[in-house]
């Protein structure tokens, strides 16, 4: 699909219709900032309750060394200093261990993780110390191309604002998006991150209307 571009869609088909007008307004985004699939694990994981500026300093603290192996092989107060920018990070230096040693089932090898069942590694994700569904999606998306698609809060507030009616909880916003959607890791991709443009730049906590490319079809009537 060249450009992530869809044709002009029905306004029932509320996502389609949402994923089109945004990428006409901003391109095409595509996410992640990592230079390896292990960057974006890593990253994945420091990002849970923090800001991405606070991310930045910490991936930036393992300088070279940020390998799978110097992770596993680390100290656990040796790696909890080097991710310090990144916030709770006695509690996300054990979730980077138990993410490390998932991957080492692979061998930390991208290509084989990527022929494995999607149902069987996010399963997998899941049952890992510190990984939910979020991290989990983010991680099989951005580091290994996945159709996986990913909700997060900006993505709740827009469909409480729009609003569209995709039901209630992670599971059933996933599920919903993902029906509405072609199968496609480049189109979630994209959205993914139109969304989160869209919303700092106009759908914030105390909205910003106008020029919102979605004004014209946002069900919104009022911003408050």
């Amino acid at each position: 699909m060249e450009k992530s571009r869809i044709r002009r869609t029905p306004t029932n088909n509320k996502p389609l219709l949402i994923y089109e007008i945004l990428l006409e307004a901003y391109g095409d985004l595509r996410w992640w900032p990592a230079k390896t699939p292990y960057e974006v694990i890593v990253g994945a994981v420091l990002t849970q309750n923090t800001a991405w500026s606070n991310v930045e300093k910490a991936i930036a603290n393992f300088g070279k060394n940020l390998l799978p192996e110097t992770v596993a092989n680390l100290e656990i107060s040796e790696l909890s200093e080097i991710i310090r920018p990144a916030g709770f990070f006695n509690q996300k230096t054990p979730y980077l261990k138990a993410v490390t040693a998932w991957f080492a089932r692979y061998d930390y090898n991208a290509p084989t993780v990527k022929r494995q069942p999607l149902e069987k590694l996010r399963a997998e994700l899941l049952a890992t110390r510190g990984i939910g569904p979020e991290t989990a999606d983010s991680i099989l998306l951005y580091a290994f191309g996945f159709p996986t698609f990913v909700v997060d809060a900006y993505t709740v507030r827009l469909c409480g604002r729009y609003p569209i009616d995709a039901g209630k909880g992670y599971a059933a916003l996933k599920v919903y998006f993902e029906d509405n959607l072609p199968q496609s890791a480049e189109v979630y991709n994209n959205f993914h991150a139109l969304i989160v443009t869209n919303a700092k730049k106009h759908c914030r906590k105390k909205p910003s209307c106008a020029d919102c490319p979605l004004i014209e079809t946002c069900g919104r009537l009022k911003c408050s």
